[in-house]
């Protein structure tokens, strides 16, 4: 059933292919490819470009050779159509595999009604002078006959591939494929033995041993031997029904001789295709052979001889009428009879070519046809609607899910996970008193300046760019960001989930905001932008303040005095408090005492700066080494048993204080840096 143009349902079982026996991911793969969808409706039509780039696409994913996945497509395509609820036409269509398969076109033209783009192979029986089957397939398209023998024969059936060629036909060339078709005995034997054509056998089988655990019919022969009644036919003497009785009784019949010349027709197809009877008039000049596609000779007929005839007038002569039906030769005579009816699918078409059901013999099952066809047009024009709505309905879902998780990705940017679900889930977020937290202010140094002198729109690009990169490095360090007024920026470690390494992580996240300011340019002077920082630790009360735009916010006087230490701070230094220093003493982290200073509102207080990070590198601190973040204490008593540069960890300390450059309380400003670090060390 492939062609030009592909129905929606080989593309299905395509997709249901590569799932099942290769999984889902396989056919995500797949179906991410430019131009390609991942549903298909049944009774859409696909360009065939589609589903040929889907075979080519998946045999170079899979590594396997398009011979080894079309056979594979063969025998779930079998499956499939079991499961689409096609099975019982298949177990119908003939008593034995010759009947079977001569029926497969009769099938293909009935599911046309529904499939009515459908452009479907042909299949033709052979039977050779030493008694073996050769099985014919005919198809538009190339190198598609590997999907022949598992689409319909169970195991007990082998076919070898005889011959391979392209003929040319009125529509253009199309592949034709000999098979070879053996089939094995009840002992699992080969056998050349088949049906012989001139008489019926026929065995009486109860539904279990029809079919096999599959569900698949076991099309076996019947052989001489077997239980079997042999059906002799009985021919009168003389037909007995006059010649004006037979026009009448099949009205739409045609007689041609080998030369095509009409000898004789129904007396309604006299009516509505005029001239037939002239003189020397021939069947070509009125129809045309639409099924099977071959050349209108006596000799492509009696080729396809076991195949339904389909027929049509030319659309410049009469109305356009298709006949369909059986071609038989009468062998005394040397003509061919052909016995059909008009080939409708609906009222509408029956109207559109001037008939009623009363020009329709009354044995007709035309008729019947029509009328149960309409009823079953309107319910597939539903079927139609239904799948239209439900990709609707699915493409819906997806965008849902795709603004939904935008929404989300605003609200946790906005306020902490865990807060953010409860206020999604309707629940109240009560405040909270963290015990211990480590607060940081960040600003940027003479950023008065240079928003005087700068246009508006380069501060703000200045600012975008700097904050990406803080808001980076919180993801890294695990820190929670509350909020960035003008050009301040804070975050808090410990809140609102609480850990022992707050302060490690803000400090190292100090770090990393050190280093990502100094890649921004100073709009102005060209140079790279100096922040200042400060850091304290200390009990805070936190919670979501506003009903329109509901904020995550701190309370208490650590945030006031973070502050004031980011503010009492010098340009590109970061400033710790007491507690801060205390929280990460022990821990590896180089730090330098400011001594005392005057900070406004609280008096006299000693400070440290905060130098680098004697365990961690910068690349390990900037996150630049995929999936790996900052150690933490918890990770730094592992760590210094085996890095030289954490035994300093173990010595003892000096007058209580490890590794300090101490300063002098009236020294306002910190000695040199270092200028010489360690390469695995932070930069100052």
């Amino acid at each position: 059933m492939l062609g030009e143009l592909t129905y929606g349902f080989i593309n299905s079982c395509l997709q249901s292919l590569v799932v099942e026996k290769f999984g889902h991911d396989t056919w995500v793969k797949l179906s991410s490819l430019p131009g390609v969808q991942d549903t298909f409706m049944t009774y859409t039509v696909y360009d065939d470009i589609l589903t040929l780039s889907l075979v080519t696409e998946a045999c170079s994913l899979l590594d396997v050779s398009a011979d080894v996945f079309l056979k594979l497509f063969g025998e779930h395509f079998f499956q499939f159509c079991k499961q689409a609820g096609y099975d019982t036409m298949l177990r119908t269509l003939g008593g034995n595999l010759i009947e079977f398969i001569e029926n497969l076109d009769a099938l293909h033209s009935y599911l046309a009604l529904s499939y009515q783009e459908m452009n479907a192979p042909s299949f033709r029986v052979e039977m050779t002078g030493d008694g073996k089957m050769l099985l014919h397939y005919y198809s538009d398209r190339k190198g598609l006959h590997h999907i022949v023998p598992e689409s319909f024969f169970d195991s007990k059936v082998t076919m070898v591939v005889l011959n391979q060629s392209e003929e040319d036909e009125r529509t253009g060339k199309k592949e034709h494929v000999v098979f070879l078709v053996k089939q094995t005995n009840q002992a699992g034997k080969p056998t050349d033995q088949v049906v012989p054509i001139n008489y019926v056998e026929y065995t009486v089988y109860d539904k279990s041993s029809l079919f096999n655990g599959d569900g698949m019919a076991a099309f076996d022969l019947l052989f001489p031997g077997s239980h079997q009644c042999t059906l002799s036919p009985f021919y009168p003497d003389k037909l007995w029904m006059d010649e004006k009785a037979f026009c009448n009784a099949f009205p739409f019949h045609i007689v041609f001789d080998e030369d095509l010349k009409i000898r004789q027709t129904g007396v309604n197809l006299q009516k509505f295709v005029p001239g037939l009877h002239a003189r020397h008039a021939t069947l070509d000049q009125y129809f045309i052979i639409t099924h099977p596609q071959v050349t209108f000779t006596i000799e492509s007929i009696k080729k396809f001889i076991n195949s339904q005839f389909v027929l049509k007038t030319f659309k410049d002569k009469y109305s356009t009428l298709k006949l369909r039906g059986q071609m038989l030769w009468i062998d005394s005579l040397g003509c061919m009879l052909y016995l059909c009816s008009p080939k409708l699918r609906s009222l509408q078409e029956l109207q559109d070519v001037g008939l009623h059901l009363a020009d329709l013999a009354q044995h007709d099952v035309t008729r019947d046809l029509v009328l149960l066809n309409q009823q079953r047009l309107a319910e597939m024009e539903l079927t139609n609607q239904l799948e239209r709505k439900k990709e609707e309905l699915r493409i819906l879902s997806r965008h849902l899910e795709a603004e939904k998780e935008k929404t989300e990705t605003l609200l946790y940017a906005m306020l902490p996970r865990h807060v953010a679900n409860q206020l999604k889930d309707g629940k109240s977020v009560e405040a909270g008193e963290f015990e211990v937290c480590t607060i940081l202010f960040s600003d940027v140094v003479t950023f008065t300046n240079i928003c005087a002198a700068c246009e508006p729109i380069r501060i703000v690009h200045m600012l975008n760019c700097m904050y990406s990169k803080f808001d980076r490095l919180t993801s890294i360090h695990d820190v929670y960001k509350v909020e960035t007024i003008g050009d301040a920026y804070m975050v808090v470690g410990g809140v609102p989930v609480p850990t022992d390494t707050h302060a490690h992580r803000v400090a190292n996240f100090a770090l990393g905001m050190r280093i990502a300011a100094r890649e921004v340019t100073n709009p102005v002077t060209g140079k790279p932008i100096q922040i200042r920082v400060g850091l304290h630790t200390g009990p805070v009360l936190a919670g979501v303040v506003g009903e329109k735009m509901p904020r995550y916010c701190l309370f208490g006087d650590t945030v006031n005095t973070a502050s004031r230490m980011e503010s009492h701070g010098l340009p590109d230094h970061i400033h710790l408090s007491s507690s801060t220093y205390s929280e990460l003493t022990d821990a590896g982290f180089n730090i330098q005492q400011r001594g005392q200073i005057e900070v406004k509102g609280k008096g006299q207080m000693t400070t440290y700066f905060l130098l680098g990070n004697l365990l961690v590198s910068e690349d390990r601190i900037m996150g630049r080494e995929d999936g790996k973040t900052c150690l933490y204490r918890e990770d730094l008593h592992s760590q210094s048993k085996t890095d030289p540069h954490c035994k300093w960890m173990g010595e003892p300390r000096v007058n209580g204080e490890t590794r300090l450059q101490t300063e002098s309380a009236h020294h306002t400003q910190p000695p040199p840096l270092p200028g010489t670090l360690a390469p695995h060390m932070c930069p100052m």
